[in-house]
């Protein structure tokens, strides 16, 4: 029962196994080690000049914070049902397009603010690795899978949950998280004739009518 939960959604777990691995490899790391070995799998603006390619696929396999469990729950929430729906490749086109398309506007915000002398010149070379971009990316794309009017709750949901750090204390990741919800958005063309559309509420009425048909009580003749 679990690998069939599995195998319909192989990109995910595939991704979960080697994150795990990485996040082993981690906690046996000296500090100043990790140090380097983040350093130089990070999208910052240093690598993405040099060597951009290696880093944005590399900075996918590496947790910048929060545990490896919280992911795997997060990444059950979202991405499972999205790869599930919309086929691996299409889930994998998300991914890519959130995670590069947020990398490169939030860095670009980052090399504005340097030369504006917002950010200190050190900045170019910022720790920037993780798998949240492409997380916010499938999270807004998820929203073509239901029904209305649950779909623009949902939005909204999402809109105010990834637009509140913007008016705290402004980070060039804050911008990024951002940039690939609305990435993940302007996504709908890979969800076109994609089947399967999902109601809410019929979902709840369901659970509802199990509960009191199994709270109802059993006649004996």
């Amino acid at each position: 029962m679990v690998w069939a939960y599995v195998r319909r959604a192989p990109g995910t777990f595939a991704w979960l196994a080697i994150l795990l691995v990485t996040t082993i490899v981690m906690h046996r790391l000296s500090e100043p080690t990790l140090t380097h070995v983040l350093g130089s799998r990070s999208t910052n603006l240093h690598h993405l000049r040099e060597d951009p390619l290696r880093v944005l696929v590399t900075s996918l396999f590496w947790l910048s914070g929060g545990g490896w469990l919280g992911y795997v729950v997060l990444f059950n929430v979202f991405h499972v049902p999205v790869e599930r729906w919309l086929g691996t490749w299409r889930w994998l086109a998300v991914v890519v397009i959130a995670h590069v398309g947020a990398t490169y506007l939030s860095e670009g915000v980052l090399y504005w603010a340097i030369r504006v002398g917002q950010a200190p010149a050190s900045a170019v070379n910022t720790l920037d690795v993780g798998v949240s971009y492409g997380l916010a990316g499938v999270t807004a794309v998820l929203a073509y899978r239901l029904v209305r009017p649950w779909r623009y709750w949902y939005v909204a949901g999402v809109l105010v949950v990834y637009a509140v750090p913007l008016f705290g204390t402004l980070t060039f990741t804050d911008i990024g998280h951002f940039a690939a919800v609305l990435i993940g958005f302007a996504c709908y063309p890979l969800t076109r004739a994609r089947p399967g559309v999902w109601d809410p509420g019929e979902w709840a009425s369901g659970v509802r009518a199990w509960v009191v048909s199994r709270g109802r009580p059993v006649e004996h003749g």
